[in-house]
């Protein structure tokens, strides 16, 4: 199933998938990433594979709209989605409909980027990291959450076996379950914590590191640019 396909089927009932699969644990996730971040008034942003721009209003959130947003996603079902759930802060967001691997935006343009649960359906990871560089400003930051490998074995069998009910879960509430079948492999065939450090290194990014959160279901990244 192409990438596309998948989020056409499960935009209309995307951030509602994403509470009953974490148990509404995303939002804490997220908020975690927002703390990192440690957002400034007057930051610009960009969030790619943003969706329906969960992340983009949480950071504007915090600067109680002093800020800008872009949310840029390869699927404009899920934009249009997003731009139907008006936002207080709304006049500080656009939206791009664009490839990671292309952005459509000059080089030194942003303070931050940001990814959030959407590198691992990149069809070219790499590309998408110097994409990355390429329009954050000199001393701007990448940041991504994503699923990660648990350090605990035992909670690993676990995650396993419930890896195994999200598609039958996605059959229930959106009608499909290929969809999410697909997202659980992307899960699985994400690289652990260290070999993504590493190509985040290896795409230029200085001062790199990363946090795990509930023993490493998903991880923080951390890199600047120079």
């Amino acid at each position: 199933m192409e990438t596309k396909q998948v989020f056409d089927a499960v935009a209309n009932k995307y951030d509602l998938m994403n509470d009953i699969m974490s148990l509404g644990s995303h939002r804490y996730w997220k908020e975690c990433l927002i703390d990192w971040l440690a957002p400034q008034p007057n930051m610009n942003i960009v969030d790619v594979a943003g969706g329906t721009g969960d992340i983009s209003k949480r950071f504007l959130k915090r600067v109680n709209g002093n800020g800008m947003a872009t949310i840029c996603d390869p699927n404009a079902n899920m934009l249009d989605n997003g731009s139907k759930k008006r936002d207080v802060f709304e006049d500080c967001i656009s939206r791009s409909c664009a490839f990671a691997e292309e952005l459509p935006f000059k080089d030194n343009t942003y303070d931050a980027y940001i990814v959030s649960f959407g590198i691992r359906n990149f069809a070219d990871i790499r590309k998408g990291l110097s994409e990355a560089k390429r329009v954050l400003k000199p001393k701007g930051r990448f940041m991504c959450l994503e699923f990660s490998k648990l350090e605990n074995n035992h909670l690993a069998k676990l995650y396993e076996k419930y890896s195994m009910l999200i598609p039958k879960i996605g059959k229930l509430v959106v009608g499909d379950e290929a969809p999410y079948q697909y997202l659980v492999d992307t899960i699985e065939k994400f690289p652990s914590q260290e070999k993504f450090a590493t190509m985040i290194k290896e795409a230029g990014f200085k001062n790199v590191e990363y946090r795990n959160i509930f023993n490493g279901v998903v991880a923080i990244h951390s890199g600047w640019k120079e």
